[in-house]
């Protein structure tokens, strides 16, 4: 749908003169998901750690003509048919704008809030209900501030049914996002430990979510839930309550039994007095409740939604994230199958984009058709192709009727198949190489077959990255600073074993200052895949002279002999004002200057133009304990003085930094230029503050289980011996893959399907085995070895040692797997 900008500056109140007609049909808010310029329109958004308005100019050359802004700027006169849409605040003026899209329709609006499930309610109600209404809902998990504005604007007259989730990380937010989804059904899924260290109570936290309901005909929850039951009463909505419940058998969805068998569940219930089973593919509790609540949906939005059972079975798993892993001949897969819609497609091609390295990588796209659009297939594929034209895709693999007829409207390189089989079958498909390949597929296809014989096959213990959750601790640092600050992210060991590149890319994508490595090579690899950020080399060596200055890599300079040789090496190669980072030891006594060095340094580097000192910096010993808060203070006042001294002395301004990941948490007012995030991004707290997200999960599966009698040993050595009858499990990792020796018979544990199992036996190089006597474990089933629930600080305890050590231990040979959710 389009707006004229004329009628947008009317809706948001804006400042506005002498604007030129455009019409205008999407709301950009991050620059580089750009798609179609001349339909856009910018929203320039501050946050504490970015301000939209220095992407202004960028845009303009991109033919953008229509901005929100909250300054106006002198740079503005330069661009003469662009829009300008003054406001006070640019992300109150998108809220207003969705506010108003939204008043628009009268059609019933599903609002989903809660802890957990939101995205996956939302997705089975969407498999459950396509066929009945068409569907307008919240691309994967936009349920924010942004999120939800962005979701709404994509109501058009040709939809039947909404459904959006809203979620809250602070209080008042959800007064902001309940006009804007204005839902007329609204369902809570449960109350969790997320986000409660920013609200008093989980009281509170639960009173602020049922905000959104304030306008709702019904509200649907677990009647057994007395906490959720209990803040409904509170919050005066229980006249709106549909409840369904395992006790209560007057509730309007009884649940009267669930019988779980080996790959699926059977839910025996009564629906306003009638009696249902239900047989849904999950054994899993949070898939169960999940599919309870779409139940309990579609009794109260069409009853009738519920009389076919065979949907039910039907139910495909959600894929919540976007997996990026090896593919055979040197290619890497973006694996986003199970969801195929235009705007979950451009979301994924952004993605496709940012991981892309060089020109010389092939992008391509293999694509199903898309069903249930709402649009008639020329004019979807024609987007499509103008989309996939933006995206600078080069290639474009069509699987379905409708892209197969309707081809001709890609401009690139394409061929096209009527089934996955099909396509499987082709000789094209045994042809991928070099190439980095998006697949993204409406769930009837089966994608999933693609992307498993696309994968190269290595060992089956692998390390999963969360990308989303090194966004989050590194926002949650910047949180702390001062928008001013700068911050460098530790990416140095491959990145604390998670993988320096893709961790990297994600850091150099969400604008962070400086990436700092170990060695010179370590940031050359950086560079050969796209980092163009500034890189410091922590502990640069003699003989890497020419690996920094070919890669322009800033060293960390900690002795007159390194600095003596810098300046003789740039006086060589006639370089100027090269820039370096000036260690001080304040008292770690490993690598630096002494403080008393500092008249000498300035000389040094007041005689000679070959390099100039861009930061100073020292670093903390104890910053993590209040044991050694006065040595702590004692550095910081040290480091303070002699960094002065240095910045009069050679009389020009100089970064100057000293607090680590532990030091931002406790001492924000020595934040000083900049601040240096080590673990802290991987999720590890260094003084056990809450608020951080598990980042790395290292995970196996069971190759085999044996039954073992009471008396035998198990492993090498026959260090351990059972007691009773027992079920040992055999899992393809050991000491070759990282984990410790120590934690054999008994010194270490893992988790399965929530449940602890012991390590018995010694571990092997490539094998360790477990005892599941007590649990319900099957061969196949997945293991972790650390985790969210099974933090990897626990394994560093047991060792007596520290996380970055576990982390670091992490084999090469250990697949990485990241994944954005």
């Amino acid at each position: 749908m389009e707006y004229s900008i004329k009628e947008i500056a009317g809706i948001i109140g804006a400042d506005a003169k002498k604007l030129h007609d455009d019409r205008i049909s999407i709301l950009l808010t991050d620059s580089r998901r750009l798609s179609f310029p001349e339909q856009s329109l910018f929203f320039a958004l501050q946050t504490k750690s970015n301000d939209g308005h220095n992407y202004i100019q960028g845009l303009y050359k991109l033919r953008v003509r229509n901005f929100v802004v909250s300054e106006v700027l002198p740079e503005f006169e330069s661009m003469p048919e662009a829009n300008f849409l003054v406001v006070k605040d640019s992300m109150k003026a998108l809220q207003k704008l969705a506010i108003h899209h939204r008043k628009r329709f009268n059609i019933p609006v599903i609002g989903i809030t809660g802890s957990n499930g939101k995205t996956i309610v939302k997705e089975f109600l969407y498999q459950l209900l396509h066929n009945e209404f068409n569907i307008v809902r919240s691309p994967r998990s936009y349920n924010s501030q942004l999120g939800v504005p962005l979701s709404v604007w994509q109501m058009n007259d040709k939809n039947t049914l909404g459904i959006f989730e809203a979620g809250i990380s602070q209080p008042d937010e959800m007064e902001r996002l309940q006009p804007i989804i204005a839902p007329t059904i609204g369902v809570i899924t449960n109350i969790g430990e997320a986000h409660q260290e920013n609200f008093i109570s989980s009281t509170q936290k639960c009173l602020e979510k049922l905000m959104l309901f304030n306008d709702c005909e019904a509200i649907i929850y677990d009647g057994d839930d007395a906490f959720i039951a209990n803040c409904i009463e509170s919050a005066c909505l229980s006249h709106k309550a549909i409840t369904w419940s395992r006790k209560d058998s007057e509730a309007p969805l009884y649940i009267e039994s669930i019988k779980k068998k080996e790959s699926e569940t059977i839910i025996r219930c009564t629906l306003l007095g009638f009696d249902r089973t239900y047989t849904i593919p999950f054994t899993d509790d949070a898939s169960i409740e999940n599919v309870i609540h779409c139940m309990a949906v579609m009794l109260y939005l069409k009853p009738t939604s519920v009389n076919d059972a065979e949907k039910f079975k039907q139910l495909e798993p959600v894929a919540m994230r976007l997996d990026v892993k090896q593919g055979i001949n040197n290619c890497l897969l973006i694996n986003d199958t199970y969801n195929s819609d235009i705007n979950s497609l451009d979301i994924a091609l952004d993605f496709q984009q940012s991981r892309r390295v060089g020109k010389d990588m092939k992008c391509t796209l293999i694509l199903s058709d898309i069903l249930q659009s709402g649009t008639l297939p020329k004019s979807l594929y024609k987007k499509v192709a103008d989309l996939v034209g933006r995206k600078k895709i080069d290639r474009i693999i069509g699987i379905g009727r409708d892209l197969k007829e309707y081809g001709n409207v890609f401009d690139i390189e394409k061929e096209f198949y009527l089934s996955t089989e099909d396509f499987i079958q082709s000789a094209s498909f045994k042809k991928f190489k070099n190439e980095l390949i998006l697949i993204k597929g409406s769930r009837q296809f089966h994608f999933e077959r693609i992307s498993e014989l696309l994968e190269k096959k290595v060992h089956e213990t692998i390390l999963e990255v969360n990308l989303d959750a090194i966004v989050h601790n590194f926002n949650y640092y910047r949180s702390k600073l001062k928008p001013e600050t700068k911050m460098v992210c530790m990416v140095k060991a491959f990145g604390y074993g998670a993988g320096s590149y893709e961790l990297a890319k994600t850091l150099q994508e969400h604008r962070c200052d400086y990436l700092a490595v170990a060695v010179a090579d370590e940031g050359a690899e950086l560079r050969k895949e796209g980092i163009s950020i500034p890189l410091i080399v922590m502990n640069p060596e003699f003989s890497s002279f020419n690996v920094l200055f070919e890669n322009q890599l800033e060293p960390e300079v900690y002795s007159f002999r390194l600095l003596d040789a810098m300046i003789k090496e740039t006086e060589r190669r006639g370089i100027t004002s090269y820039p370096i980072h000036i260690k001080i030891d304040t008292g770690m006594h490993r690598l630096g200057f002494q403080p008393k060095d500092v008249p000498e340094i300035c000389e040094r580097l007041k005689k000679q133009s070959g390099v100039v000192a861009r930061s100073v910096f020292s670093h903390l010993v104890g910053s993590d304990s209040y044991v050694f808060d006065d040595f702590t203070k004692k550095q910081l006042e040290t480091f303070t003085k002699a960094a002065g001294e240095l910045e009069a002395g050679l009389e020009y301004k100089v970064i100057k930094h000293i607090l680590n990941s532990a030091g931002i948490e406790r001492f924000t007012d020595y934040q000083m230029d900049m601040v240096r995030l080590g673990i802290g991004l991987y999720g590890v707290s260094a003084s056990g503050q809450k608020g951080l997200r598990n980042v790395s999960t290292l995970k196996t599966t069971i190759l085999q289980i044996q039954n073992v009698p009471a008396g035998d040993s198990i492993g090498y050595s026959r260090m351990s011996y059972v007691k009773r009858d027992s079920r040992i499990a055999i899992i393809p990792i050991g000491y070759a893959d990282g984990l410790d020796r120590h934690f054999s018979n008994g010194g270490g544990e893992v988790s399965i399907n929530g449940q602890r199992c012991p390590i018995i036996g010694n571990i092997c190089m490539d094998a360790c085995m477990i005892d599941v006597t007590d649990i319900d474990a099957n061969e196949g089933d997945t293991v972790i070895i650390f985790g969210e629930e099974l933090p990897v600080s626990e394994l560093s305890d047991k060792l007596k040692t520290i996380p970055y050590e576990i982390l670091t231990s992490i084999s090469p040979r250990v697949k990485r797997v990241y994944y954005r959710e």
